[in-house]
């Protein structure tokens, strides 16, 4: 299966570099080459060195700067005059800069960014749920019939599990028959892709679709914006047949069912709510404020913010920038008076939820909201964790799951460290939290 994947992505580079003229447009319209200090250069000439890089040249450094930097925010697709998907073109170039090491550095690289993943999703799963609960995370939905829908999770968003929950009682309640795939055992294989290890992406990406396919249902809905991303723009595009299935982005889907969910919202949420967005995935942003302007009571204020990554952990790579993206959210809905800042993606909720104990405004998932007019709540145990900010005071609240699970005390602890206190980009105010550390791929 590996073999056609990079048959697939040679072909498509190939056609990259035949069609992109370097007329700059994706550069100029781009939101990351000024905070990476190379608005100024020149886009032609940043493109082609993109294009050298793509070929197995060296490019040069600024062209290197942009393609590390790039957050996805898609801005620069529509703005192509050929046809050429940018956002694909600085993931080409990522991934040629990887694989000027040899194949052994880059399968262990993709290997060991594999193994972290999936230890911090294990462990940190299984430290906020009992083994039952967490058994709805793979398999069918209540209904007998065949599945309308794969809900696909991705991995990572089993990190906040509150979020899976309620997506899942959503469909429990519009009485939809669904699948539910994801987790590392579903992976979309972007960690061995940005390693350039095309020969695993490709066996676990392909194998992954083809379960999408085998289900039988008519549409795969995604949460996840970097398994959306890697399936729809990296992976299907140049594989042979066309998908029996649709891909969708779970939110966009949920915007379409409004007319089923109106009625089930019987109770008012009497709460001023700004939204923290992303672009990326087309819709999605649009698709969570239309939901939240049709729950009774919610009085949605729109807040001034930058529109840049498809999720906060894209702008890893410019993390100063990062820390002044979360200080500009925090401080508009402030401003704003609301009563919630509410996300869309898991990858922000975890990075920003502890930050409701500095600011006078709860910080939760835009689902919690659309579950509350529903009568459908479950706890964030995530954030309640993270707020407390003590990893011997975590670990003692979580005691009784970690021994459910037969975890190890020594491997929750490092997860505790890293995968949750650690993922502070911008240090809290009243509290003596201070790590910056390095994003969950997604």
């Amino acid at each position: 299966m590996s073999a056609p994947f990079a048959a697939a992505l040679q072909a498509r580079t190939q056609e990259v570099l035949d069609r992109c003229t370097r007329c700059g447009r994706c550069f100029e319209i781009c939101p990351m080459p000024a905070p990476a200090g190379i608005s100024e250069r020149n886009a032609a000439d940043v493109v082609g060195g993109v294009l050298d890089i793509i070929r197995g040249g060296h490019g040069s450094p600024e062209s290197a700067r942009w393609a590390q930097v790039c957050s996805g925010s898609g801005h620069c697709i529509p703005q192509c005059p050929e046809a050429v998907n940018p956002r694909f073109m600085l993931a080409l170039a990522r991934v040629a800069m990887q694989r000027q090491s040899t194949a052994e550095e880059q399968h262990r690289k993709g290997s060991a960014a594999f193994a972290n993943m999936g230890r911090g999703v294990r462990v940190l799963s299984r430290m906020q749920l009992p083994a039952e609960v967490l058994r709805r995370f793979r398999g069918a939905g209540p209904a007998d019939a065949p599945p309308e829908v794969v809900f696909y999770t991705g991995c990572n968003v089993l990190r906040t599990p509150h979020i899976v929950l309620l997506a899942l009682d959503i469909f429990d309640a519009l009485g939809v028959p669904y699948r539910v795939m994801g987790g590392p055992g579903d992976c979309c294989g972007i960690l061995q892709f940005r390693a350039g290890d095309f020969d695993a992406a490709g066996r676990i990406v392909y194998g992954t679709t083809d379960r999408f396919a085998d289900s039988g249902a008519a549409k795969v809905l995604a949460w996840c914006p970097t398994c959306t991303i890697q399936i729809a723009e990296n992976v299907l595009p140049g594989r042979a047949g066309s998908p029996v299935y649709a891909l969708e982005a779970y939110v966009v889907y949920l915007a379409g069912q409004l007319d089923r969910l109106r009625p089930l919202m019987r109770h008012p949420v009497n709460k001023r709510v700004g939204l923290h967005e992303h672009p990326g995935v087309a819709g999605v942003c649009e698709s969570a404020v239309k939901i939240l302007r049709a729950i009774p009571g919610l009085e949605y204020v729109d807040l001034p913010q930058m529109q840049v990554g498809y999720m906060c952990n894209t702008l890893q790579p410019l993390p100063a920038f990062k820390r002044e993206v979360h200080r500009t959210i925090l401080e508009a809905a402030a401003a704003a008076r609301v009563d919630v800042l509410a996300g869309v993606y898991h990858a922000c909720h975890r990075e920003l939820c502890s930050h409701e104990t500095d600011w006078p405004f709860a910080v939760v998932n835009f689902l919690e909201l659309l579950g509350e007019s529903m009568g459908l709540r479950r706890e964030d145990r995530f954030k309640r964790l993270k707020k407390m900010q003590d990893t011997d005071a975590i670990l003692a609240d979580v005691m009784d799951l970690v021994a459910a699970h037969g975890l190890a005390l020594e491997e929750v602890r490092a997860v505790i460290e890293k995968d949750l206190l650690g993922e502070q980009p911008l240090p809290l105010r009243n509290t003596h939290g201070t790590r910056d550390a390095t994003s969950a791929p997604g």
